[in-house]
């Protein structure tokens, strides 16, 4: 014990006297940096040497990370030089321990005292509170709706970026005079505070790496000691086994389990205490930083996508960019060949990475479980919420009609605000033009016109394809994540609970998928009432002008109709000619296209069988409005494998192209096909076979109610039978 005593007076005064030498010496240099800093802003000339040696003195400034590393660097040092004698020469009279608690005490004593006073200079605290109340700020009036009541993602034009060019300037120009919730005014500029958020995570860098070292070298020193502990209870043993061997005795089972007992419980009585405390006073105050360096990353987090908004709603030509998420060597023409999307989701996670990051940079599980709840929290209502409201906007303005794809009365309110700008800029182009070149423009105007509205439309559903690309980007921001945390903290309780951390953003990728399928529901809302329309105008219940087909040997003028009450001579006329499902499919192709483009694969398709599915809707009520004769359902089977041809020419994911995956994944299309199948019955004893075999495979939904209404469609079976055959019930 005496000699750990000197050995500890002697570490202590070494140790002493480096850290307060460095500390003597960064006091000098930081004062020396004030005074010069105070000369520059005071505009003292000096000369180019001093100029030159004070820039290179400005590289290693003294700040509280260089100071902490010193302290730090000189604790490690120490411990890796002295450790290893003491354990060997002085770990009876546990030496070893007794060094790693006063190294550990010198170094906490002035750590703290120098993160304290980091604290207080730089007044992080009162920061925290101002930056809190800015997100919150930020926060509600996302969350809140408030960006759609005043207008901040623009008229329609500014909206979707048609209304004309914005320079950089301009744009830059435009987005610091928004209102931004306070942020600049209370927080200062993004590089200000990035600045400041690194230097505090540098700051719990060092303490982690510290504090890593100073527990690995706790754990070594245990394990020295029970290995010390084992080994004198074994020559204890061995003693003991002597002096029964001596006394010619040998020890029995019952003598050897009580000695070990004995053994065991007289550890127990004299175990050691802990050399360091599970919480330091050092680990309290990193907690407390940790805290402030989340609710500052939090607002700055919600200051970047409080920017991105912004810079979305004043689109320019960088605003968008070709969607990322398609597979490579796909073909020129398909389905999201033209589909973008806006730099928002990418600028938004980013952001997010970033932030994230820097808190798993600090090495501090606490803190990097707090900066990934934050993640996911922000991720899954702020941005999950204005995407949403942006993909209600964007296809609110593809309602046929009134938005920029054509409806029944041909292009929309929207398609005419576009081309009545987009005309202006033409005729001034096309005012100096000289005439004598073989024409006045008329074509080329039409085809910029064009070019715009399909640009429009194109930033529309770019609207609906950011949450799909949301979707890819937040599970490849959780794999990175993942990937993250197994490089950088140890095995432990905390390390799991950091993963069930970032786990959590698999909820906000099923919250970014639900509200891409409710985008897409919407979507074809807005268009559903003209698909009713063009199966309205087909079969014959709307009347339209336009050319003249033939129908069961009938002359239309006006539209073709639906007519499935055919003789031999109308059937032939009808596979002769082009009827109702043709134009209606041309129709639909005409309204649907612009979507298949532009939309995300994923999307379109669920587009498509929504049009689709109200077109099978509308068909359907169609059919029961008309006679059948035995050529007719031939005719109304060809008509409707035709329609179901056209359907799988336009999907894009491959399993749709089988029937039965279309049937399952569009209902009111699978009731067409078996509306189909049962009007085709050569005799009504096949029906119940059909009904049977059909409902085996789960390929059956007309009730017996609605077997029976189209089988008495069939003119050629009475209704009788009809009847008496479906007796029962459902």
């Amino acid at each position: 014990d005496k000699g750990v005593g000197l050995y500890l007076r002697y570490s202590q005064t070494n140790l002493t006297n480096i850290m307060n030498s460095g500390i003597k010496e960064d006091e000098v240099v930081e004062s020396k940096q004030n005074v010069q800093q105070a000369e520059e802003n005071a505009g003292v000339r000096i000369s180019r040497a001093e100029q030159k040696r004070r820039e290179e003195q400005r590289r290693s400034a003294v700040t509280v990370c260089s100071k902490l590393a010193k302290i730090f660097n000189t604790a490690v040092t120490h411990l890796r030089h002295h450790l290893p004698m003491v354990a060997f020469s002085l770990g009876d009279a546990d030496g070893d321990a007794a060094l790693v608690q006063l190294v550990h005490v010198e170094v906490e004593k002035r750590a703290v005292e120098i993160i304290r006073e980091y604290l207080g200079t730089n007044q992080l605290g009162s920061f925290h509170s101002k930056a809190s109340a800015v997100a919150d700020m930020i926060e509600e009036r996302y969350l809140s709706g408030e960006v759609l009541d005043e207008g901040i993602y623009g008229e329609e034009g500014g909206f979707l970026g048609i209304s004309g060019g914005t320079s950089v300037t301009d744009k830059n120009a435009a987005i610091e005079m928004m209102d931004d919730c306070g942020f600049k005014a209370e927080l200062g500029t993004f590089l200000h505070i990035n600045a400041r958020l690194d230097e505090i995570a540098l700051l719990m860098q060092h303490t982690e790496s510290y504090e890593r070292f100073i527990r690995h070298a706790v754990d070594e020193v245990n394990k020295a000691r029970d290995l010390r502990r084992k080994q004198k209870q074994g020559e204890r043993r061995k003693k003991w086994l002597a002096e029964l061997e001596n006394e010619g005795k040998d020890a029995t089972m019952e003598e050897a389990e009580k000695f070990d007992k004995q053994e065991n419980e007289a550890q127990t009585l004299q175990r050691v205490q802990n050399v360091l405390p599970s919480q330091t006073q050092l680990n309290e105050l990193i907690a407390e930083v940790g805290g402030y360096l989340s609710g500052t990353e939090r607002a700055f987090l919600l200051g970047n996508l409080q920017r991105a908004f912004y810079n979305i709603s004043i689109p320019d030509e960088y605003s968008f960019t070709p969607i990322t998420i398609l597979r490579g060597n796909r073909s020129p023409n398909a389905a999201g060949c033209f589909a973008l999307q806006s730099t928002l989701v990418e600028e938004c996670l980013y952001a997010a990475q970033q932030s994230t990051l820097r808190a798993f940079a600090t090495g501090h599980s606490g803190t990097a479980s707090a900066a990934a709840n934050l993640c996911s929290d922000i991720l899954g209502r702020v941005l999950l919420e204005s995407m949403s409201q942006r993909a209600e906007a964007g296809s609110s303005l593809l309602r046929p009609g009134d938005g920029l794809l054509s409806g029944q009365g041909g292009l929309g309110q929207a398609a005419f605000s576009v081309m009545s700008t987009a005309q202006k800029g033409l005729t001034n182009a096309t005012k100096g033009r000289r005439t004598g070149t073989g024409g006045d423009g008329s074509e080329e105007e039409r085809a910029a016109l064009q070019k715009q509205i399909d640009q429009g439309i194109a930033r529309s559903c770019a609207s609906l394809n950011d949450l799909e690309v949301a979707v890819d980007y937040t599970r490849r921001l959780e794999e990175k994540l993942i990937q993250e945390m197994e490089s950088s903290f140890p095995p432990g309780k905390k390390t799991d609970q950091l993963r069930h951390c970032i786990r959590s953003l698999s909820s906000v990728m099923e919250s970014y998928q639900m509200s891409s399928k409710e985008a897409a529901e919407h979507l074809i809302a807005m268009v559903i009432p003209r698909v009713r329309s063009i199966v309205n105008e087909c079969v014959g219940q709307e009347t339209s002008t336009g050319a003249s087909f033939m129908t069961g040997g009938t002359t239309v003028a006006s539209t073709v109709k639906m007519n499935y009450h055919l003789d031999d001579s109308g059937y032939e006329m009808a596979q002769i000619s082009e009827g109702y499902m043709t134009r209606q499919c041309q129709l639909l192709d005409e309204l649907f296209e612009p979507l298949r483009l532009h939309l995300a694969p994923t999307l379109s398709d669920a587009a498509l069988l929504g049009i689709v599915g109200g077109a099978s809707k509308r068909l359907e009520a169609a059919i029961k409005r008309n006679q059948f004769t035995a050529l007719g359902a031939l005719a109304l089977d060809s008509d409707i494998r035709y329609f179901v041809n056209f359907v799988k020419d336009r999907v894009a994911a491959e399993a749709l192209t089988s029937s039965t995956t279309l049937y399952k994944a569009c209902n009111p299309l699978a009731r067409l096909t078996q509306v189909t199948h049962l009007m085709n019955v050569d005799d009504l004893e096949d029906v119940l076979d059909l009904i049977s075999a059909s409902k085996r495979q789960n390929m059956w939904d007309l009730s017996l109610n609605d077997a029976k209404a189209f089988l008495n469609l069939r003119v050629d079976f009475e209704s009788r039978k009809v009847n008496e055959l479906l007796q029962m019930s459902d």
